[in-house]
């Protein structure tokens, strides 16, 4: 066995497999760049070498400079995680050329199922089934529109060497077309050094499944089951789970068997995934092939138990797979969410800066669940401009598929992230979303159930009832610190509080009577409102992030924020202030005027941190609404802002070039 791998990457990937090469016993060097020189993957290695430049394209994408690393170090082989340069030819070829082994699939299946154009040639060769389009180069965005007219919209214009949602573009018309054409190939350029694109009929209302199949050095491949990857936002996945709520046996053999096929036909000898766009009625055709591994195969391994990194450094040394397709038995229900650094409130939009707080929840047994978080962070570290804004993968793994979720939802509500806007309260709000309880899914589920945007969900009914108490019995321990602050005044009464306790929770008012007992499981407070009673048991104290405790005995946790008269909550998808008033502080909070936020129509703001790409307009010019402004980049995506009504441009604020905090003024209009 290999006894030195260095890995090729950064982030989660790199510490993911750093873990697994400590447990094989192998030591691991890492690769860092300037952005990167106190990052979590840094630590965990054994040694790490400077690579160069924060941007990929002056360090990660650097074929050079990795080899000259791998000399560096005496390191044997190297793990590409995903992404940069785990699907390049070029890097394949020129690690073997260098007496170097690649832990992934060969320089010829690369060639032949890596690149997207190809890939779709070599299905078609081998009778697989695949979705209408256009496999040769594109050169213009007249050329794209003529091509999309003669498929029918609407169609998906893709970068070839890509992946990850980058250069992927949707067009519904020829304008959108010419748009997403030059869009598609600029992005695909910056992340991935090549700028083709091809354009293929995008199926409408289709679920995004993919089959994980594993091969060795000696002809052996097997499939591991599929996994449902419909849950998508601008193309980038953001829950997976394991298996399919849609297969049944019969059609997951079919795809299993048919991925395999196409494996051994391109000599496949590694980790790898195979891409279906599948309609409802379990119709399914041939995507394309991920000749990697995939962000989403934590679901894979909890569901099959089978280490993916594992088996991609063994067969990259030569071992025989040691499992057969009978060996491969799917063990209950994985769900996975992608904890992101965007806004989901602003469609998305990356956010970056330091992580003030970064507490995930506890791994290992939840119950009849298990809980597993992936991540490449810490507490303190700074989220950059320049690469994927990915913080962590949070898995559960249950019995069942309603146990899976119930655990998810229950490890979101405890993952407490502060300095930086991130999407847990979006996911957190999905594994309520009854649509995705029932398994009925799309690629086009965020679109369809979200049509105006995400906004936080205003807590209602239970859900309501629970963070009142919650917010209550915050609000007494709170109490109870006061109460026993020394050196009090002497001569005067010891500080005490009323019982009665009004939450205003949004619109919505509760009214509840403390009271404390003692019961088996220890201290409790008891909440009495009209008609109900709640115990409730915690160990919280003023200042954690989160709140965890039995209500009635269900074990409950909330994110926790002190605010004036209060705490902000968030539970089971639902955020709001929850102030907590005496009966005269109550009165007195109903006299007081509403702030209203100020006007910010008359000026263009930088919905997120980024670079400033291109300006559009000039002073004076008029500009229709939905017309562009400007562009703006973060996170290797580029984001053109339009005009939302008829304006003129009074004054121009930034330039190209300029770096831009969230909500820096880029112009003012007239």
């Amino acid at each position: 066995m290999f006894s030195k791998i260095l890995i090729a990457n950064r982030g989660e990937i790199a510490c993911r497999v750093i873990k697994t090469a400590r447990r094989m016993g192998i030591k691991t060097v890492a690769v860092y760049s300037d952005a990167d020189r106190d990052a979590l993957h840094v630590e965990m290695a054994d040694e790490a070498v400077h690579i160069g430049a924060a941007p990929a394209a002056q360090s990660y994408l650097l074929i050079d400079k990795i080899i000259a690393a791998c000399k560096a170090t005496g390191a044997q082989a190297v793990h590409p995680g995903y992404g940069f340069l785990s699907e390049r030819e070029a890097f394949a070829q020129a690690l073997k050329d260098n007496g170097i082994v690649f832990i992934g699939p060969n320089p010829g299946a690369i060639a032949a199922m890596g690149d997207k154009i190809e890939s779709k040639k070599a299905a078609a060769a081998a009778k697989v089934s695949t979705v209408p389009g256009f496999l040769g180069i594109i050169e213009s965005p007249e050329h794209a529109v003529t091509i999309a007219d003669e498929i029918g919209y609407p169609v998906m214009i893709k970068a070839s060497a890509g992946g990850g949602g980058k250069g992927m573009r949707i067009a519904h018309s020829a304008g959108e077309v010419a748009e997403g054409f030059a869009r598609a190939k600029s992005e695909a350029a910056s992340s991935f050094g090549d700028d083709r694109v091809f354009v293929e009929k995008f199926i409408v209302d289709p679920r995004h499944i993919e089959i994980q199949v594993l091969g060795d050095k000696h002809g052996n491949v097997i499939y591991l089951g599929e996994r449902e990857c419909s849950i998508q936002r601008r193309n980038q996945k953001v829950l997976e789970e394991a298996p399919s709520p849609l297969l049944d046996e019969a059609t997951r053999r079919k795809m299993g068997e048919q991925a395999v096929a196409l494996a051994k036909a391109v000599n496949y000898d590694s980790a790898g995934t195979v891409e279906f766009v599948a309609g409802q009625d379990k119709s399914f055709y041939f995507l394309e092939m991920n000749t990697r591994l995939q962000v989403e195969h934590p679901v894979t391994e909890m569901i099959t138990g089978i280490d993916l990194v594992e088996q991609m450094i063994r067969v990259a040394y030569g071992e025989k797979l040691a499992i057969t397709q009978a060996d491969v038995k799917l063990d209950g229900w994985a769900v996975e969410s992608r904890v992101y650094a965007e806004d989901p409130t602003r469609n998305f939009l990356p956010s970056t800066g330091r992580l003030v707080t970064y507490r995930p929840p506890s791994e290992g047994p939840d119950g009849e669940a298990v809980v597993r978080n992936d991540t490449g962070v810490f507490e303190g570290g700074e989220i950059s401009i320049y690469y994927d804004p990915m913080i962590a993968k949070l898995v559960t793994h249950a019995p069942t598929r309603e146990a899976a979720i119930k655990a998810q939802a229950r490890a979101l509500d405890a993952f407490a992230i502060d300095g930086i806007r991130h999407n847990i309260p979006f996911v957190a709000a999905v594994m309520q979303h009854p649509r995705w309880i029932a398994g009925n899914l799309s690629t086009g589920f965020i679109a369809e159930e979200f049509p105006e945007g995400f906004s936080l969900p205003v807590p209602q009914g239970e859900t309501a009832q629970r963070m009142a108490a919650i917010a209550i019995a915050c609000d007494h321990r709170m109490n109870q610190r006061k109460r026993n602050v020394s050196a009090q005044m002497e001569g005067w009464r010891k500080v005490s509080f009323d019982r009665l306790r009004i939450v205003q929770l949004g619109a919505e008012r509760f009214e509840g009577q403390v009271t404390e007992s003692v019961t088996e499981q220890g201290g409790a407070v008891v909440i009495a409102f009209p008609g109900r009673s709640v115990s409730v048991v915690s160990d919280w104290v003023p200042g954690e992030p989160v709140w965890h405790g039995t209500l009635d005995g269900v074990k409950v946790a909330a994110q926790v924020r002190s605010i004036l008269n209060g705490v902000a909550l968030g539970h089971a998808g639902a955020y709001a202030n929850a102030h907590v008033y005496t009966q005269r502080e109550a009165a007195l909070a109903a006299l007081m005027p509403e702030k209203v936020a100020a006007d910010t129509g008359k000026f263009l703001l930088c919905p997120m941190p980024g670079l400033v790409k291109s300006i559009a307009v000039a002073v004076g010019q008029e500009v229709k609404a939905g017309e562009p402004l400007a562009m703006v980049e973060a996170m290797k995506m580029e984001n053109v802002l339009r005009a939302e009504k008829d304006v003129t441009i009074a004054k121009i604020l930034a330039k190209e070039g300029d770096s831009l905090a969230v909500d820096a003024v880029i112009m003012e209009f007239a």
